[in-house]
């Protein structure tokens, strides 16, 4: 338990400031609207027309930061926040998603190989906890059920990895969509881009916590 904490705590510490400072980003550049005075839905239709993807659908979801492109249905959901905002925040979150439709029309590979992986991740970041409970109370079982716990964690990690690239990316795509644009002026563009920036170590995070699992896990089986 003491390995445990001494490789954990620190990956705790980093997540939690890394939401900290998101929601602080977000929560300030939310309070200032862009001079364009267009909501994220309208600036993401806007720029998705520019780059040719006018077949992609824009939908209004409920929650906050709930934003996400699905590329199955080329569908890009906005938070009510973001959709129906004209803040530097809502803005930048739109684009950011609009980074994702664009690499989906490129077949960014990171994305493809993020799309290959996502079954698989779902399904191992639910299953490898109970895998092992399950070697405490089988014991005869327990060395298997720890190895696939391990390989299923690794495989959730390896997920967490390729979601960086994707991440970044898209925000790169986003920044310079909308410079090139001029959808927002120079200290605007500021403003979204640090929303993107603190939202991205919410990632870093979590691969960091992930791959400090699976290297816990294999200190223990030594």
């Amino acid at each position: 338990m003491m390995l445990y904490l001494m490789i954990m705590a620190p990956c705790w510490l980093f997540a939690l400031w890394a939401q900290a400072r998101t929601k602080s980003a977000y929560a300030r550049f939310s309070k200032v609207a862009a001079r364009r005075n267009l909501s994220g839905a309208q600036i993401a239709r806007q720029l998705l027309d520019q780059d040719r993807l006018g077949d992609v659908q824009i939908e209004r979801i409920p929650g906050q930061l709930t934003d996400h492109y699905d590329p199955r249905t080329r569908v890009l959901r906005l938070s009510e926040g973001v959709h129906d905002s004209t803040s530097i925040a809502a803005i930048g979150v739109a684009a950011h998603e609009m980074g994702h439709a664009m690499q989906h029309a490129d077949a960014y590979r990171p994305l493809v190989y993020r799309q290959a992986l996502y079954p698989v991740a779902s399904f191992a970041s639910r299953s490898w906890i109970y895998l092992i409970i399950g070697s405490m109370f089988m014991p005869t079982l327990g060395p298997q059920l720890m190895l696939l716990a391990l390989i299923m964690m690794g495989a959730y990690a390896l997920f967490a990895l390729v979601t960086l690239p994707v991440e970044f990316d898209a925000s790169r795509r986003a920044l310079v969509t909308l410079e090139a644009s001029r959808t927002l002026e120079v200290e605007e563009l500021d403003g979204a881009r640090k929303v993107l920036n603190a939202a991205a170590l919410t990632y870093v995070a979590s691969a960091a916590q992930a791959v400090m699992i699976v290297i816990y896990m294999l200190m223990s089986r030594r």
